[in-house]
């Protein structure tokens, strides 16, 4: 019973909740990057980029301006992303206004 009728009804929202917490989880992570509390030197990220050209925003805005408008970009994309899976998997919803 459960394989047969509630794995395939369950997949989809499972599917769709984790396309929409992805951007959550990126903002977390730039965030706690950008305070120097998470990725660190070697490895990069969106928020270390954003927090190091923070410092030399003056001379070199195009540093932070750059990493900016991409995590923006991508963040939009995911969340436009998930639905578009939202209203591809549950025709409904979109007659419920």
């Amino acid at each position: 019973i459960i394989f047969r009728h509630m794995v395939p009804n369950s997949l989809s929202v499972i599917i769709v909740y984790s396309t929409l917490r992805v951007p959550a989880f990126i903002m977390q992570e730039s965030f706690l990057s950008f305070l120097g509390l998470g990725v660190q030197a070697p490895y990069a990220s969106w928020g270390s980029l954003v927090g190091d050209a923070v410092n030399g925003m003056t001379l070199y805005p195009w540093k932070l301006i750059f990493p900016a408008i991409a995590m923006t970009i991508f963040l939009f994309a995911m969340n436009f992303f998930g639905d578009g899976l939202r209203d591809a998997f549950d025709p409904q919803s979109k007659n419920q206004l």
